[in-house]
């Protein structure tokens, strides 16, 4: 019995050793809960999340227009190369050869561009403003600058197989060369650009969906009569009406480059033009788009 109660009086010694804090936790005091107060009260705000940059940005748009609008465009596209091709066999038999024909192959080309990027982004930024989608384009953390550009970007992607098939129909139709045709690479973007713009700003500027229509049908009309039919034969007044037309400097640029030996500089002034056109262009559809969406 007595050996019994040493084993337990040491037990008890030994236990009684052990810290506390080791067999129930941390034990906090006032003192403790005070001070973390304190430095989470100190402590520096949680940073925000960086600003979404243009390019990532405009690429993601680029991708959800394309992507949306495939299926809806493709048929558009076949209507208008189909219309530009018609046109150039009705000139056939008015224009023989010779720079009426550059002018008629040319300006029938960069038609099919002025068909989608002029006159369907026009109508679809009016549905967007009449039908409040700007609003849901507001909520997302993206520059304005994106949503204008990859809208007209993936727009103006549209226009390159019938833009391609109208240049090469209308070479083979009027006998042309098919040489230096690699200019449609440069052609159609900065056209395109430039187009683009212009139906955006249309599009966003009008105060009803059904202006925006008839305001991007008569820009298409306009890029028909004005690049189409050859600039010797219009009077002066629309010969000036012409020279403000921005595809008219991407129709100059095709035009020249179906000579024997064309002169560059001058496809590259022009092609100069249409750029500085495009950029001005779009920077009126980016205002119009921050314009439209803060009413």
């Amino acid at each position: 019995m007595r050996g019994r109660a040493g084993s337990e009086q040491e037990q008890r010694q030994v236990t009684s050793i052990v810290p506390a804090q080791s067999v129930t936790g941390p034990v906090r005091t006032a003192d403790d809960g005070r001070a973390g107060r304190d430095v989470q009260e100190g402590a520096a705000p949680a940073p925000l999340a960086p600003r979404a940059r243009l390019f990532p940005s405009l690429a993601a748009v680029y991708r959800a227009q394309l992507s949306r609008a495939r299926v809806a465009r493709i048929p558009l596209l076949f209507v208008a190369t189909f219309q530009s091709v018609g046109i150039m066999v009705l000139m056939r038999g008015v224009v023989d050869g010779g720079s009426e024909a550059r002018a008629v192959v040319a300006g029938s080309s960069v038609l099919v561009v002025a068909f989608v990027a002029l006159n369907l982004l026009a109508q679809y930024f009016g549905q967007l403003r009449a039908g409040g989608g700007l609003d849901y384009y507001a909520t997302l953390p993206v520059p304005p600058a994106a949503v204008v550009l990859g809208a007209a970007g993936a727009y103006a992607s549209f226009t390159v197989p019938g833009t391609i098939v109208t240049a090469v129909a209308g070479s083979v139709l009027f006998g042309l060369p098919l040489t230096h045709l690699w200019v449609l690479v440069a052609v159609i973007p900065l056209s395109g650009a430039a187009l683009s713009g212009l139906g955006a700003a249309m599009g966003l500027l009008a105060p009803r969906q059904e202006l925006a229509t008839l305001l991007g049908q008569l820009g298409m009309s306009a890029a028909l009569l004005l690049g189409v039919l050859p600039a010797d034969r219009l009077p002066g007044p629309i010969g000036w009406a012409r020279d403000l037309l921005p595809s008219t400097y991407g129709v100059e640029a095709l035009s020249r480059s179906f000579d024997a030996h064309p002169d560059w500089a001058v496809v590259a002034l022009d092609l100069a033009v249409c750029a500085v056109v495009g950029v001005l262009s779009l920077a009126a559809a980016t205002w119009a788009y921050r314009r439209a969406a803060v009413r």
